[in-house]
C-alpha cells in the first residue's frame, strides 16, 4: 500500500510539473502568437541586451552604441535598475528602448503563482517610482510557467523573445564565436539577444569585444538598427509624466 501511494504521489508530482512548467514552455516558446521572436521589418534588425544594468559593462556598451549612432533595447532586472537609476536614465537619454527582465533574474521555471505575481508587482513598483512606463517583458532564460504570460499581459507588457542567440553568457563562448554567430546568421527582422551582465565570470567582456566587430560589419551589410519600440510605433521611448505633474 505504501509503495502504491508513493507511486501515485510521484506520478501526480510529475503530472503537475508537466502542466505547470513543461507544457507552458513548449507552448509559449513555440506556438503562442502573442510571443514575439522576430519582427517583420525590411532591412532592420533589433539588438537587445539582457540582465543589466551593470556599471562594469553597461556604460561601455552605451558608449559603443553612441559611437556608431545605433539604438538597442535593454531588458533590465528591476532590482538592479533600482540600484543604478543613473544608468537607466542614460539609456533613455540616448534613445534606447527599455523592457523588464524580472525583479531579480530568478527563473520562472519553478516560481509558483503568488511568487510570480509578486515578482511582477515589485518590478512594476520600482519602475513606477522611477517614473518609467514599461511595455515589454522578457523572462529570464526565456522560461515560462503556467502564469508567466498571464501576469505579463495583466501588466500590459508584451513578451519579446529572440530569433538569434550567440550564447555570450557561457564560459565556453569565445569572442570569435559571438562574432561569427551573429554576422553570419543575421537576417532582416531578427531580434538579437546579448548580455550586459551575469553569465560566466567577465562574460560581458567578450560581448563588448565582439560588438566592436559585429556592429560595423552589420552596418556594411546594410542593416538598420532599431529599438523594439520604434518597430511598433515609429518613435522613441519616453519617460512618463511625473505623478506630481
Amino acid at each position: 500500500m505504501i509503495q502504491i501511494n508513493l507511486f501515485i504521489a510521484v506520478k501526480a508530482l510529475g503530472l503537475g510539473f508537466t502542466v505547470y512548467n513543461i507544457l507552458p514552455n513548449i507552448y509559449f516558446r513555440n506556438k503562442c502568437r502573442y510571443i514575439i521572436k522576430k519582427i517583420d521589418n525590411e532591412d532592420s534588425i533589433f539588438l537587445t541586451f539582457d540582465d543589466g544594468p551593470d556599471p562594469r559593462y553597461t556604460l561601455r556598451i552605451l558608449k559603443i552604441l553612441e559611437r556608431y549612432e545605433i539604438k538597442a533595447t535593454f531588458f533590465v532586472v528591476a532590482n538592479k535598475a533600482k540600484k543604478h537609476p543613473d544608468i537607466i536614465n542614460k539609456m533613455i537619454e540616448d534613445g534606447h528602448g527599455l523592457g523588464l527582465h524580472s525583479y531579480s533574474h530568478r527563473s520562472f521555471w519553478l516560481s509558483l503563482f503568488w511568487k510570480t505575481k509578486r515578482d511582477f508587482e515589485k518590478s512594476m513598483e520600482i519602475f513606477n517610482d522611477l517614473n518609467y512606463s514599461l511595455e515589454y517583458f522578457r523572462p529570464p532564460w526565456g522560461t515560462f510557467n503556467l502564469f508567466t504570460s498571464y501576469f505579463s499581459r495583466k501588466n500590459k507588457l508584451e513578451t519579446i523573445l529572440w530569433s538569434l542567440n550567440a550564447q555570450d553568457w557561457s564560459k565556453k563562448t569565445t569572442v570569435e564565436h559571438i562574432i561569427n554567430k551573429i554576422v553570419d546568421n543575421t537576417k532582416s527582422g531578427d531580434i538579437i539577444v546579448l548580455h550586459d551582465s551575469n553569465g560566466a565570470e567577465n562574460a560581458p567582456e567578450n560581448t563588448i569585444k565582439a560588438l566592436e566587430i559585429i556592429i560595423p560589419k552589420l552596418i556594411e551589410k546594410g542593416f538598420k538598427f532599431k529599438t523594439i519600440d520604434e518597430s511598433k510605433r515609429g518613435n522613441k521611448y519616453e519617460k512618463i509624466v511625473s505623478k506630481d505633474s
